[in-house]
């Protein structure tokens, strides 16, 4: 069996490669980059290099396959450039599927996203459920064209699409708003802001053989919701301090006092690393409820997720090991601006006494 990917390189596509090819899948990973290129070659997978954007750059490698997965979007929270997300995230996703489609592949997976239901207003809906905006990002109104727009029109047409739709991700190597707010509680931040934020929670390995399962037992046509537990931010921090022994944050604010922020957001990330939490599109979703449940995928696909003790755990100890060389080069960095001064001041010193010694001449 031989199968086409795309986001292979990506947090949850790097996964699904490896479980592909542990399967015994002949796989061909698309790579937008020589850097791309040495991950997807690093995982056991040929790369193919190319673009979603470009349906002759992706046809070499995707005829004579049995499976194409696509998962390749654009997430990103903040200031962004929508006209390139829509690019990606949706005139992507059609040439994909289109070529899929015409070159007869036999079954296709397309990731979208729970997020295509916006916020659900504490409802915790299925695969029924449908809301045509407006969406609080761009990110959730890209994903809603593409899965709506693109992959359903074609399924209308005969395509063989097959639609995996995660919820929030966590876990190892994650980037996301989620491990930016695991981050400000690892550091001690002592706010928590919109504490009635809820989402689902699913580590990404479960995702990834989420996403194999639906190309494995999943029919086609049809659309499987991957989400984990849907739990509020404040509750989940709770969590986190009962497994981790760190203190939980004192001061909690509001989503209603947080959302009236999101114009001013813009000024702050340009001051932390954590860019999505602390992005206009971050404090808009304050108080959102992304929830979704799982049960048919369960059902048919037999998918299983792992505890949250267990997933958390694993988690916080890689941001633990990423904190620590963090700070080591915060540290660095410093040492070497404190050394560039200390060397400016010398020099400095050492001018003056020539001058002085001049003047004494």
């Amino acid at each position: 069996m031989k199968a086409f990917v795309t986001g292979g390189t990506g947090f949850i596509g790097q996964h699904v490669v490896r479980k592909l090819i542990k399967r015994g899948y002949a796989v061909n990973a698309l790579a937008r980059s020589p850097q791309s290129v040495e991950i997807i070659e690093s995982l056991g997978a040929a790369a193919v290099s190319g673009d979603i954007t470009d349906a002759a750059s992706m046809q070499a490698g995707m005829e004579g396959c049995d499976l194409v997965f696509h998962l390749a979007a654009w997430y990103e929270l903040g200031n962004i450039n929508w006209e390139k997300m829509e690019t990606i995230n949706v005139g992507g996703t059609r040439k994909v599927l289109r070529l899929a489609h015409k070159l007869g592949i036999p079954k296709i997976v397309y990731a979208s996203t729970i997020a295509v239901f916006g916020d659900t207003q504490g409802e915790l809906v299925d695969e029924h459920y449908f809301n045509d905006g407006p969406f609080i990002t761009d990110y959730d109104r890209t994903k809603w064209l593409a899965h709506y727009k693109v992959a359903l029109p074609l399924i209308e047409k005969g395509a063989p699409i097959i639609i995996a739709m995660p919820g929030v991700v966590y876990g190892p190597g994650d980037h996301s708003m989620i491990a930016e707010l695991m981050r400000m509680f690892y550091r001690g931040y002592p706010i928590l802001p919109a504490p009635e934020s809820t989402v689902t929670y699913a580590h990404v390995e479960d995702i990834a053989e989420g996403i194999v399962l639906t190309a494995e037992k999943g029919q086609i046509g049809e659309s499987y919701i991957l989400a984990g537990p849907a739990i509020p931010l404040g509750e989940m921090v709770d969590f986190w301090s009962h497994l981790t022994g760190k203190p939980a944050p004192p001061l909690r604010i509001p989503a209603k006092m947080v959302r009236p922020l999101a114009p001013t957001m813009g000024l702050i990330t340009g001051f932390t690393d954590l860019k999505s939490a602390f992005s206009v599109d971050g404090a808009a979703v304050a108080g959102a409820t992304y929830m979704a449940r799982a049960d048919k995928a369960r059902r048919e696909l037999g998918w299983k997720t792992r505890p949250l003790q267990t997933g958390m755990l694993e988690t916080f100890e890689w941001i633990a090991r990423t904190e620590d060389e963090r700070e080591t080069a915060v540290v660095r960095k410093w040492e070497e601006q404190i050394g560039k001064l200390v060397l400016v001041g010398a020099l400095l010193l050492f001018v003056a006494w020539l001058l002085g010694r001049r003047r004494k001449a």
